[in-house]
């Protein structure tokens, strides 16, 4: 998420009042004052992305309360944190590590690539039982590379099925689609009598092409990639799926002229503005249908066939812990803090994502507070990641979001054919330079491509 604000240093004192309210809370989760052996200080580095669109929206502030609590009840132990706009952080963390100021624990969009340089922790050495019990088990095995736990999930998101309610009564649809084919049937409706509008919207546009493609083919009997970070871009069910798109959805018009050119948000403004009747989205686009005022439901994503087992796009953010300065016992107490209930529950509601801890999963879906989040609640435990834990990821994400769309075109099997040879080259140079393989079929993509919020 992109920021006005730079790069800071956070050191705002603690409020003596919310430490004692925590202090007996920390005791019985283990997370007490930090001994230092020598009575000696010890500081670590966090370097986090800005969630926030403002100064006055800015992740700063969620961290420097943190920090201020977690340091009132931990003597002799600081922590500071460098907030980051997320198109700056990964230059960011580069910078310091190529200058040997290894960051402690960084909270970014990808963790792969520091996996293959062998700079991490695993998150076993980082977590309590305790935290790591409480963890969703999907989003972390998605952080898995060769059956090992390095990417810490931070923040989550799902794919469901959103709809125009006024638009479907107009039409004359009672509910919304299960099916491919009854998705076709509703669009044809919304087209006969709502000339003019966009009956589904298929972003297949360079901002999140992988991200709609892997829904598509997912809901289609097919993958990207399997679980072992094998890529199947071209298989004969990703044939299947887009030949049925271009001949059911383009050549029929009942979506955008050319998809390869449609970008993520220009759908979703398109949703909000009341043009687009369906299409496939993540809360983000909630919150935009709420500001607009769009009557609005949320649904399943419709599959090929009515009998197969519904399915999600999962992604998320990360956390990570750096080897390099030795301090795994310190990160342990830092992190089973930032992973209590109350501190996830915050960051969560405050930027409108999803939780990747049970205990706050049970807390937003049992409140009553978060009805616009049900379908993206209950999809959690059932989400599918991209193949982030292979380190070939990154590139290959690019050149599908460059071409993919035009499989949508006529000569689609050309462009999938194409593709598959990109990735499997990518695959094989990233396993010849050390990388491996994603053991637990996970990994969200670096922010910009199918992230947390995004």
């Amino acid at each position: 998420m992109n920021s006005a604000s730079r790069p800071r240093q956070t050191r705002k004192s603690g409020n003596p009042t919310l430490a004692a309210a925590l202090a007996s809370t920390l005791l019985l989760t283990g997370c007490g004052a930090v001994g230092t052996g020598g009575g000696g200080s010890v500081t670590l580095k966090l370097v986090a992305a800005d969630y926030g669109d403002t100064e006055a929206t800015s992740t700063t502030h969620y961290w420097d309360d943190l920090v201020s609590r977690f340091e009132a009840t931990n003597p002799g132990f600081k922590v500071s944190v460098e907030v980051v706009p997320w198109t700056d952080i990964d230059k960011r963390v580069a910078e310091l590590i190529s200058s040997g100021k290894v960051p402690d624990v960084v909270q970014t969009g990808g963790y792969a690539d520091q996996v293959a340089a062998d700079r991490l922790y695993p998150a076993g050495d980082v977590l309590s039982i305790d935290t790591q019990a409480n963890m969703i088990d999907a989003f972390a095995k998605a952080g898995q590379v060769l059956g090992s736990q390095y990417g810490i999930p931070f923040v989550a998101s799902t794919r469901v099925f959103v709809y125009n309610r006024t638009m479907f009564q107009k039409a004359g649809i009672s509910a919304p689609p299960t099916t491919w084919e009854e998705l076709r049937k509703d669009a044809e409706l919304v087209k006969a009598k709502m000339p003019g509008t966009i009956p589904y919207a298929l972003p297949l546009g360079p901002e999140e092409a992988q991200g709609e493609s892997m829904i598509w083919t997912m809901s289609g009997g097919g993958t990207l990639a399997d679980n072992a970070g094998n890529y199947s871009v071209d298989s004969q069910p990703n044939r299947d799926t887009f030949k049925w798109l271009r001949t059911n959805l383009v050549d029929r018009h009942l979506t955008y002229p050319d998809p390869s050119t449609v970008d993520r948000k220009t759908a979703f403004a398109d949703f909000a503005s009341g043009k687009v009747a369906m299409l496939n989205g993540h809360p983000g686009l909630v919150a935009k249908a709420i500001e607009s005022k769009v009557d609005y439901g949320t649904a399943a994503i419709p599959r090929k066939d009515a009998g197969a087992k519904p399915t999600t796009l999962g992604v998320a953010d990360w956390m990570m812990a750096f080897k390099a300065n030795g301090h795994k016992t310190e990160i342990k107490k830092f992190l089973n803090f930032v992973y209590l209930k109350e501190n996830t529950l915050r960051f969560d509601e405050q930027y409108n994502l999803l939780p990747v801890t049970q205990d706050t999963k049970d807390e937003m879906t049992g409140s009553g507070k978060h009805q616009d989040l049900t379908e993206f609640l209950n999809a959690l435990p059932s989400a599918n990641f991209y193949p982030l834990g292979d380190p070939s990821w990154d590139k290959v994400s690019v050149k599908l979001k460059e071409k993919i769309g035009a499989a949508v075109k006529a000569g689609g099997d050309d462009v999938l054919t194409q593709l598959q040879a990109a990735a499997a080259q990518e695959a094989s140079r990233a396993r010849a330079a050390g990388g491996g393989a994603g053991g637990g079929g996970g990994g969200a993509p670096r922010r910009g491509g199918g992230r947390g919020r995004g």
